[in-house]
């Protein structure tokens, strides 16, 4: 992925710009007029008194390149985002959104009902139910002695 790109891409030049690409793309921060970006994607997780739910926009990916798993309370989410055409990476002049594989993993909160989760995706969204699990009332534990 390309983040740096001259107003004019010059023979001479084009090593210089795939260099400062290679050098920004292990940067984690935003310059101005130059912005690297996360590989995967943004999530976003509420509450409501059932349940948690979990949403992330997945543009340019397909239910089939999707896959969820859960172990040892950790959400796993990976999937691949497919390029727009086939347009070669020197036409691009800014490329914000990333392409190719990913994956991410979440840890739960602790109260969900693994065996209960649910996930559906439409029209780019995905969303995931995770259903609480009953709360245990308090209970008195008796004490003996001698």
């Amino acid at each position: 992925m390309a983040v740096f790109r001259l107003g004019q891409s010059w023979d001479p030049l084009r090593d210089l710009e795939r260099e400062v690409d290679r050098l920004l793309q292990g940067v984690n921060l935003t310059f101005h007029g130059v912005r690297t970006g996360r590989q995967y994607p943004a999530v976003n997780l509420h509450e409501s008194a059932n349940e948690y739910i979990l949403t992330s926009e997945l543009p340019s990916t397909a239910p089939e390149d999707l896959d969820l798993t859960i172990a040892n309370g950790v959400l796993t989410m990976s999937g691949h985002r497919h390029d727009e055409g086939e347009i070669p990476e020197d036409r691009f002049r800014r490329q914000e959104r990333p392409r190719g594989p990913w994956k991410r993993s979440l840890p739960l909160p602790e109260r969900i009902q693994e065996d209960e989760l649910s996930a559906d995706f439409h029209n780019g969204v995905l969303v995931v139910r995770l259903p609480k699990a009953p709360q245990e009332e308090p209970r008195q534990i008796p004490i003996t002695s001698d």
